[in-house]
């Protein structure tokens, strides 16, 4: 098992992305678009943003972003493909470690994909605070791995993945505040390192709040 300290995840997660020139696709999670492309656009804020794809398309899409980061480097790659892609002026970028200091203010649209490491977070008190960020009448988009991947025999760290209904319950929603409008297991393909091809399940939570 992985085990580090949590004064440490920057120097992780800056050593994570300073190792390589990016990470991720550059392409927004396709989750993040299959439950977001209907809704109004309003103001965003988009939780564990890296390299800043999600809040990029957002952008594009008329929404103005809160994208927020641990990593320093994630979020200077991310102002680079804002700007490339002609939406700088519509996302404010912030460095957060969270579960320590949480951005401020209510947003139309609190989106929080895969946000899931070694690296030891208070999830359950972030994704709370998460949805208390939801602003009368917006939405929380939590989207999370539910297992690791068909190919893989053993696992690098021990986890306990997510489920839908403990997740759910752990959020602690007051009743009759909040809608749930996607309560769902995705199945998609997922291609090891070596090439062997299998799956991934994906679990995601769309929640609309109803009330104030």
């Amino acid at each position: 098992m992985t085990h580090i300290h949590p004064t440490r995840a920057a120097e992780f997660w800056e050593a994570r992305y300073q190792g390589v020139d990016r990470i991720w696709s550059g392409r927004p999670n396709p989750l993040l678009v299959r439950e977001v492309s209907g809704l109004e656009p309003g103001s965003a804020l988009d939780l564990g943003c890296g390299e800043g794809a999600d809040a990029v398309w957002l952008a594009s899409r008329g929404w103005r972003v809160t994208g927020v980061d641990i990593s320093h480097t994630a979020l200077e790659r991310a102002a680079v493909h804002a700007a490339e892609a002609g939406v700088g002026d519509r996302i404010g970028w912030e460095r957060h470690e969270l579960g320590v200091t949480f951005p401020e203010g209510a947003f139309d649209l609190v989106s929080a994909q895969f946000l899931q490491s070694p690296v030891p977070m208070d999830q359950e008190g972030v994704l709370r605070r998460a949805a208390a960020a939801v602003a009368p009448g917006g939405t929380f988009l939590l989207v999370m791995h539910a297992g690791w991947p068909s190919w893989q025999d053993e696992p690098p760290f021990d986890v306990e993945f997510p489920t839908l209904a403990g997740t759910l319950a752990a959020l602690a929603l007051p009743d009759g505040g909040w809608s749930v409008e996607t309560l769902d297991t995705v199945r998609k393909p997922s291609v090891s390192p070596e090439g062997i091809e299998g799956f991934r399940d994906d679990n995601v939570w769309r929640i609309r709040r109803t009330g104030r």
